[in-house]
C-alpha cells in the first residue's frame, strides 16, 4: 500500500528555519511527483511546492519563492522541504502528497500523508 509519512514540523520563531521530510513507500517513487501543501485553521489547503522525481522539475507558490527549497533523494524515497525565513503566515498543518503529474492543485493528488504541524510565532 502507498504510504507517505511527514516529519520535521515544530514551533519556530519568525525568521527561523525548519526542514520537513516526506518518507514514501508502496509505489514507484521515481515516476511520481511529490507535493507539499499546507492548511491553516479554517482555510483551504494550499499548494506550496512540488517536484517531479523523474526529472527534478520544481514548482513553488509565489509566497515561498526564495525562502523554500524542495528536493528529493530518490535512493531514499524521501522528499524534503527546506523552509527558511519563516513567517507567521506559514503556520499550518503541512502535508506531502504523491501524484503522477506535478501540480500545486491538491485535487490532483490521490495519496496523502497524515500531516505535520508547523507553527511560526512572531
Amino acid at each position: 500500500e502507498v504510504q507517505l509519512v511527514e516529519s520535521g514540523g515544530g514551533l519556530v520563531q519568525a525568521g527561523g528555519s525548519l526542514r520537513l521530510s516526506c518518507a514514501a513507500s508502496g509505489f514507484s517513487f521515481d515516476d511520481y511527483a511529490i507535493g507539499w501543501f499546507r492548511q491553516a485553521p479554517g482555510k483551504e489547503r494550499e499548494g506550496v511546492s512540488s517536484i517531479h522525481n523523474s526529472n527534478g522539475q520544481t514548482y513553488y507558490v509565489d509566497s515561498v519563492k526564495g525562502r523554500f527549497t524542495i528536493s528529493s533523494d530518490n535512493a531514499k524515497n524521501t522528499t524534503y522541504l527546506q523552509m527558511n525565513s519563516l513567517k507567521p503566515e506559514d503556520t499550518g498543518v503541512s502535508y506531502c502528497a504523491a501524484a503522477v503529474i506535478a501540480t500545486l492543485h491538491p485535487t490532483f493528488y490521490p495519496y496523502w500523508g497524515q500531516g505535520t504541524q508547523v507553527t511560526v510565532s512572531s
